[in-house]
């Protein structure tokens, strides 16, 4: 008997997963589904691909040969189906995107109407996390990082770049007063990350350069705490414009050490595990999200 589509999916998904226990939830069937799969695969290939454990499961050196293979023939029939679509002129499939909460919020949340309008074909899964995550465990098509990669083994499309400024509420300055220059900082309740710490550095000129490491008063790890924070009164924040750029609009939060800032902006990147011509999907949505950036810094 020849193995299936559904047999090469469902082996990748157990080795990705890390177990079958794993694997069954995210295929939405049971464990002892999953597992038959897996034992009929290997029946029909007379072979062990796994060595199971009660621990983990290990690839055997058979194993390793077809997963590479299985990844192959299911990523040609993936571009096949999207090929399909695109002659219909309509990008279609289910899209994972994955992104930090506060940009997941301020740039693709707002944008996700339109972009469903425009391509009703697809579906979004959005997911939000503040931390590096592995694209392949967490089955994950797009993450959209911001800062320096570090990760050198993804594929990566810059979406633009996002300028960093001091703010305050106007609550704030009128009871604690406008900071006249860095060296005033120290008289301020400052709100700032718990880590990075790489974050704590200031893009403000000063007697000593042009990057100011603060001590916060208020820390916190994710950087939608921090700009509520701000909001309510709290002190002085340094924020990326895709976060505030509303907030400024509005006259919520006010700029600050305006002429000391320096001009320091961070890359916003897609990354992506794509050895081939970008699917369809993806290419549209990037397309997308960079426009909307483009647009926010006219």
């Amino acid at each position: 008997m020849k193995t299936t589509l559904d047999e090469m999916q469902t082996f990748i998904a157990v080795v990705d997963a890390g177990s079958i226990t794993a694997a069954a939830e995210r295929l939405g069937q049971t464990v002892s589904a999953v597992s038959r799969t897996l034992g009929r695969l290997e029946q029909k290939l007379e072979t062990t691909l796994l060595h199971r454990t009660t621990r983990r499961l290990a690839l055997t050196e058979e194993g390793k040969l077809l997963l590479g293979e299985a990844r192959r023939v299911v990523e040609s029939v993936e571009a096949i189906e999207e090929q399909m679509a695109l002659r219909r002129q309509q990008p279609a499939g289910l899209l994972r995107v994955d992104a930090a909460s506060p940009f997941m919020l301020h740039v693709i949340v707002p944008l996700v109407g339109e972009f469903r309008r425009q391509y009703p074909q697809i579906e979004l899964a959005l997911h939000s996390t503040d931390t590096i995550i592995d694209l392949l465990e967490q089955r994950t098509d797009i993450a959209i990082r911001i800062g320096t990669l570090r990760d050198s083994t993804l594929h990566a499309r810059p979406l633009g770049t996002t300028p960093l400024r001091i703010l305050a509420s106007p609550a704030y300055l009128a009871e604690h007063g406008k900071p006249r220059s860095a060296e005033d900082l120290v008289r301020h309740s400052l709100l700032g990350f718990s880590e990075p710490e790489s974050l704590n550095h200031w893009p403000v000129r000063h007697s000593l350069g042009d990057s100011l490491h603060i001590r916060p008063q208020v820390m916190a790890s994710s950087g939608e705490t921090l700009r509520q924070l701000a909001l309510a009164g709290e002190g002085l924040v340094c924020m990326a414009d895709f976060m505030t750029n509303e907030d400024r609009r509005r006259g919520d939060l006010v700029q600050v050490l305006a002429r000391d800032t320096v001009d320091v902006r961070q890359p916003i990147h897609a990354v992506y595990y794509r050895n081939t011509q970008l699917a369809a999907r993806i290419a549209c949505f990037l397309d997308y999200v960079a426009e909307r950036l483009r647009g926010e810094r006219k």
